[in-house]
């Protein structure tokens, strides 16, 4: 039987304990051996209870917990481990038999708890693991376990973006990438808000199915919960007239330049002070908590919406810089974060995403490793233009490089033609960026094209000029009947497991032909660190490979980092160095939202035969050994044996297990 521990409001049972490994093990680490504990503090809502409590799972600890009401009775945490009148010596000693100790809300504690916990970290025995909420005015003794270096203190960060996916995908289940996004946004590490926010959003009924997809979105107004409310009010009490009209024209229309004209100075400098606004280096305004510009959106009413709203041309503008600005990026072959709100918004909001900027967006989201995230873009703008090329093609690319191949391959929609089709065929439509052939697959130089190779500033060409909108006609012009889209061919093949075709049907692409192991297809098309990947996994040259990999991530290719990293332990001659590769290639991918590429692959298929790593690889999509016989032209005595041989060398008990071993590091959702 499972017992939950259930919330007093909700009623809901908690969500499954997810990520935080490294934390979880520094905890663990800490009270175990001759250590003598550790403080873990940070802001309320961080899951500092939660972490603390899985880390002793198991564990015989007596537990203490600070509260409000008794701050002002002696030893009120320990009642029950104490007698009824007790000195603080003879406390110590009781309590010096202790194993652990876990001593939660220690900021709440009365000042004899305090002063106890602070006299067994000194001289007693026991292990501590002490918890407090950062910024809370707490007792001496307890800021003093840290500040006297008594115990190690570990400050609790926000839980990252891709965490933050594994625990809603636990918790809440199915919530496609951009959803997911705008939760982790919004709530800054939060997740109490984060579970609040989820719940509101699905007892309103704002959640909606994405069509030809297992997965939920919310577009829409944030739901005014308890807690979204509270911190309204602390907001609202703060301002004064003139810093409401301020905030509240920042909500419509952040960001907005730090303009008398536009927005009140003196009241810009109050909220700035106070932290309610943020002013970036180019002088312009945003509100600094980004919960607070849709919260004071849906309290405004309508007359004041539609007075502080923008207009449509203002919108358009502004989204163009933002795609000017994403396409530049993509130019420079540097596809490190650009500030995009306004793309952000229309999405959140529900208005509608042109497919010139959607396009885009997901282009940069792919080359980033952000397949999820780039499928849900290309998504928004197929809303707008049904038949829009350039999205179409993101869609095939991130989907066909990520685990979601596997699904569609096992239930036979693997057939990339179709989108083909739609994409005009090459594929080879010129959106600001760096490719001919693919947009955002690094390629061969061509006249009027920016080489993603080449890390100087580009020239003066149609990729450089900052227009975001239509597909240049210089490219290829959709509407003419052109070859299928090799990129769209080579990484469905590669999908299926079919690598001899999958290189087939690279053509254009060379950068592909690297990803998929075989360099010498490239060899003199490309040019900086493309090439010097290419060069290295020519020579076999793990050092090299590392440097190019170091290169990639610096410049946010965190996908192609994971590959080059991957290929680099196969490479290098060292153990150790090709596990502190393996390590690294394994610590992007998982940022990668589920990407599943050939290399990455390879990191636990190196040592399986090429028929043995064909073969699981199919498997682990979800085919059945007919299935595999028939595709790949053999007995299914035969596919099970070589299953049986690939069972004994990766460790394997049976199938159920190969998914994992296959998309190492695993597939996550959103």
């Amino acid at each position: 039987m499972t017992t939950f521990e259930r919330d007093a409001t909700s009623l809901r049972p908690p969500w499954p304990f997810t990520g935080r490994q490294d934390e979880l093990e520094l905890i663990r680490g800490s009270v175990a051996g001759g250590r003598h504990g550790i403080v873990v503090t940070g802001p309320a809502g961080r899951g500092k209870t939660r972490l603390v409590t899985e880390a002793v799972r198991g564990t015989d600890c007596a537990r203490a917990t600070g509260t409000p009401e008794t701050r002002d009775l002696p030893f009120a945490a320990f009642a029950h481990l104490l007698p009824d009148t007790v000195s603080l010596h003879r406390a110590v000693q009781l309590l010096s038999g202790v194993r652990l100790l876990l001593v939660d809300d220690a900021h709440l504690l009365d000042d004899a708890s305090a002063a106890l916990v602070h006299q067994l970290a000194v001289h007693g025995r026991t292990r501590l693991l002490v918890v407090a909420t950062e910024g809370a005015r707490a007792p001496g003794a307890i800021t003093r376990l840290w500040t006297g270096e008594l115990l190690p203190r570990l400050d609790l960060e926000p839980l990252p973006r891709e965490e933050t996916a594994q625990l809603l995908a636990a918790g809440a289940g199915g919530l496609e990438a951009l959803t997911v996004s705008r939760l982790h946004r919004l709530c800054q590490g939060d997740l109490r808000l984060l579970r609040e926010l989820v719940g509101a959003v699905r007892e309103q009924g704002l959640l909606a199915r994405v069509p030809d997809s297992g997965e939920w979105e919310w577009r829409g107004p944030v739901p005014v919960t308890a807690t979204v409310r509270e911190r309204l009010a602390d907001l609202l009490d703060r301002a004064d007239p003139g810093e409401r009209a301020t905030l509240d024209r920042l909500a419509f229309g952040e960001p907005l330049p730090v303009d008398a004209d536009t927005l009140d100075l003196h009241s810009l400098e109050v909220l700035e002070a106070d932290g309610l606004v943020h002013i970036d280096d180019h002088g312009t305004a945003s509100l600094a908590h980004p919960l607070h510009g849709p919260v004071l959106r849906s309290v405004a009413g309508r007359l004041r919406a539609r007075r502080l709203a923008r207009t449509p041309s203002d919108r358009t503008a502004a989204l163009e810089t933002e795609t000017a600005a994403l396409a530049r990026a993509i130019a420079e072959t540097d596809v490190r974060a650009v500030p995009a709100p306004v793309g952000e918004w229309l999405v959140t909001e529900g208005i509608g995403v042109p497919a010139p900027h959607a396009a885009v967006r997901a282009r940069f989201a792919r080359l980033r490793g952000q397949l999820r995230e780039a499928a849900s873009w290309a998504r928004e703008g197929l809303r707008t233009t049904p038949e829009d090329h350039p999205c179409h093609l993101e869609l095939a690319l991130s989907t066909a490089q990520s685990g979601e191949a596997g699904r569609v391959v096992a239930e036979g929609r693997d057939n990339w033609e179709p989108v083909a089709a739609r994409v005009g065929g090459s594929g080879s439509v010129n959106r600001g960026g760096p490719s001919a052939a693919d947009p955002g697959t690094p390629a061969a130089p061509s006249a009027g094209a920016v080489d993603p190779g080449t890390p100087e500033a580009p020239s003066a060409s149609a990729a450089d000029s900052g227009t975001p909108a239509a597909p240049s006609a210089s490219a290829a012009d959709p509407g003419t009947p052109t070859p299928p889209s090799s990129g769209a061919a080579a990484w469905w093949a590669a999908a299926r497991g079919d690598l001899d075709a999958a290189l087939d049907a690279v053509g254009a692409e060379p950068y592909d032909a690297v990803r998929l192991g075989a360099p010498e297809r490239a060899v003199g098309r490309l040019t900086g660190v493309f090439a010097a990947h290419a060069d290295a996994l020519a020579q076999g040259d793990g050092p090299a490979l590392d440097r190019a990999a170091r290169t990639l991530e610096e410049r946010g290719f965190l996908l192609f980092a994971a590959e080059a990293y991957a290929q680099a332990a196969q490479a290098h001659r060292d153990p150790g160095a090709a596990r502190t590769s393996r390590t690294r290639s394994v610590a992007l991918a998982r940022r990668c939202q589920g990407a599943r590429t050939p290399a990455l692959a390879g990191l636990v298929l190196g040592e399986l035969t090429a028929r043995q790593r064909q073969i699981v690889t199919l498997a682990a999509a979800g085919l059945t050994n007919r299935q595999i016989a028939e595709k790949l032209t053999l007995s299914v005595r035969t596919v099970g044996n070589h299953l049986y041989g690939a069972y004994t060398r990766l460790g394997a008990s049976d199938r159920d297990a190969l998914p994992c071993l296959v998309e190492l590091p695993e597939a996550q959702p959103a």
